[in-house]
C-alpha cells in the first residue's frame, strides 16, 4: 500500500511517502517553492511515478475543528487545498510521528505546539503499536503560543524564530513574571508589554517559563522512555535538562514531520527508519579530498550531496561547514545575513565527542552540552554548544570529511550550518546550490 500523508494550510505544509513500512520520502514544501515556512504543498512533491501513486492520502489535523478554534479566537476560516482520504488529530499525527519511527514498545510521547485543534500541550501513552491520549490542555493555555508571542515581542518572526530567541536567552536574566500570560490569547501578540523592556532578559525569562513547565510534564510521564514532539521539541535547551528518560525527537518534529505521523496512523505499524536524509536527491559524485582540500585553504565550504535532510536541521547533506578552530563565526553569520550573537554548532566524529564536550548529545543537535574546548567558532556565550555526533553508519558523507579533516589535522569536528541565508529555505536542487555558491563565493561541492 503505498500512502501519502499531508500537513498544509497553516504553517510548514510538509509530505510523506510510505510504500509499507518503508519510508520512500518526507520534504518540507519550503524547499520547493523557496518561500519560507510554506503552508501549501508544492505540485513537484508529488510521486511523478506510477509506482507510487497513493491508494490512501492522509491529512494531519481535523480542519472543521481547527476552524472552530479559529472562529473562537477570531482568525479565518482555512483548509487544505489537496483533497484526502482520511484525517486525524493535530496532536495525534505529532504523537504518530514520533512512537511508529522510534525502537521503544511502550512509552509516553509528550506533545508540546502552539496549537493544534483545541490541544495545545499533551501527554500519551504508547503500547503494542497503538496510541492513547493521557491528559491534554486546551487553547488558550499554550507555552508554545507565549513563546512564539514574545519572539514576535522582539521583532522576530514567529513560527520561525524560536530557536533565535533561545539564543537570546543566554545574554539575559529572567526579569519578568510571564505565567500569568499562559491563559491569555496569544495569537494576537505580546508587543504592549514591557515595552522598554531588556530584550534579552525577557528571552531569557520565557526561556525559564518554558523549562519550568516543560520539566513539570516530563514528570506527569512515567515511563522510562519518552518521545518529544510538537514544535518545542526544537528547544534544546529544555530538552538538555531531563533527567533518568532515554529520549528520542524525531528530526523533524513540527507541523511538517507530521505528514509522516498522518501517513503512519493509517497503517498503525512501526515504520522502517533508519535516518533523516529522506527527502530530494543529489546525486552528483563527491571527491573527499576536494572537500578538505576547500576548508584547509579557505576554511568554508558548502555540501549539497545526496538526499535532503528531513527536519530544519541541516546534518551534513545540505550544509555550510567550516574549520572551527579559526575565530571565523562572524563570518560565517555575515555570509548566512544572521545576526552576529548567534552560535553555530559543531558537528563531531562520534568517537571523540565525549574528549570535547560534556552533557548529553545525539546524532540530530536535539540538545546541549558543555564545551571542554576553547574553540570559540563552536560554543555559545554561556560556554554550551549544540553538537552533532557523526556516527559510521550516519548515512551522509559527512563521516567520510570528517574522517579526511581529522587525518590531516588532528581536530575531529568542523562547524556545521545550515546551507542557506536567513530567511530562506535551505538549498534543496544542485541547480540552487550552483546559484547559492555563485551569489555568496563560497564553493559548494
Amino acid at each position: 500500500m503505498n500512502i501519502i500523508g499531508i500537513s498544509e494550510g497553516f504553517h510548514d505544509a510538509g509530505l510523506t511517502l510510505l510504500q509499507g513500512n518503508k519510508i520512500i520520502f518526507a520534504s518540507h514544501s519550503e524547499r520547493y517553492s523557496r518561500i519560507k515556512g510554506d503552508k501549501w504543498i508544492h505540485p513537484a512533491m508529488w510521486p511523478k511515478s506510477q509506482r507510487y501513486q497513493p491508494d490512501v492520502v492522509a491529512y494531519y489535523e481535523r480542519p472543521f475543528l481547527k476552524n472552530l478554534r479559529r472562529w473562537y479566537a477570531g482568525q479565518k476560516h482555512q483548509k487544505p487545498r489537496i483533497k484526502y482520504d482520511v484525517n486525524f488529530g493535530h496532536h495525534e499525527s505529532h504523537a504518530a510521528a514520533g512512537f511508529y519511527t522510534s525502537t521503544f514498545d511502550e512509552c509516553n510521547v509528550l506533545v508540546v505546539d502552539a496549537i493544534g485543534e483545541w490541544d495545545t500541550i499533551s501527554i500519551w501513552e504508547g503500547k503494542n503499536d497503538k496510541l492513547k491520549k493521557i491528559k491534554s490542555w486546551k487553547y488558550p493555555y499554550s507555552l508554545g503560543l507565549l513563546y512564539s508571542a514574545i519572539t514576535a515581542r522582539l521583532g522576530l518572526k514567529p513560527n520561525e524564530d524560536e530557536y533565535i530567541t533561545m539564543g537570546m536567552a543566554a545574554y539575559g536574566e529572567p526579569r519578568y513574571d510571564l505565567e500569568p500570560l499562559l491563559m491569555e490569547n496569544n495569537h494576537r501578540g505580546a508587543r504592549v508589554i514591557w515595552k522598554d523592556a531588556s530584550e534579552y532578559d525577557l528571552a531569557a525569562s520565557v526561556q525559564a517559563l518554558y523549562e519550568k513547565k516543560f520539566l513539570e510534564l516530563v514528570d506527569m510521564c512515567p515511563h522510562k522512555n519518552l518521545i518529544i514532539m510538537g514544535g518545542c521539541a526544537l528547544n534544546c535547551v529544555a530538552n538538555s535538562k531531563i533527567k533518568g528518560k532515554n529520549i528520542w525527537i524525531m528530526p523533524s518534529p513540527g507541523d511538517a514531520g507530521s505528514s509522516l505521523g498522518a501517513a503512519a496512523l493509517v497503517r498503525k505499524k512501526k515504520l522502517e527508519w533508519r535516518n533523516p536524509y529522506i527527502g530530494y536527491p543529489i546525486l552528483n559524485g563527491i571527491h573527499i579530498k576536494s572537500v578538505v582540500d576547500q576548508l584547509e585553504k579557505n576554511r568554508i565550504v558548502g555540501i549539497a550531496n545526496g538526499k535532503a535532510e528531513f527536519g530544519p536541521r541541516a546534518l551534513g547533506n545540505r550544509s555550510l561547514l567550516a574549520d572551527p578552530r579559526w575565530d571565523i563565526k562572524d563570518t560565517v553569520n555575515d555570509i548566512k545575513r544572521r545576526q552576529r550573537f548567534r552560535p553555530f554548532a559543531p558537528a563531531i566524529l562520534d568517537e571523540y565527542a565525549d574528549d570535547y564536550f560534556e552533557g548529553p548529545m545525539n546524532e540530530y543537535m536535539q540538545f546541549v552540552a558543555k564545551a571542554k574546548h576553547d574553540h570559540k567558532a563552536v560554543t555559545h556565550v554561556d560556554g554550551t554548544a549544540r553538537v552533532q555526533i557523526v556516527k559510521e553508519d550516519c548515512g551522509s558523507l559527512l563521516r567520510q570529511i570528517l574522517e579526511e579533516w581529522y587525518d590531516r589535522t588532528g581536530c575531529p569536528m568542523l562547524l556545521n550550518t545550515s546551507l542557506n541565508i536567513k530567511g530562506e529555505p535551505i538549498v534543496n536542487t544542485w541547480e540552487q546550490a550552483e546559484e547559492w555558491s555563485r551569489k555568496y563565493n563560497v564553493p559548494v561541492f
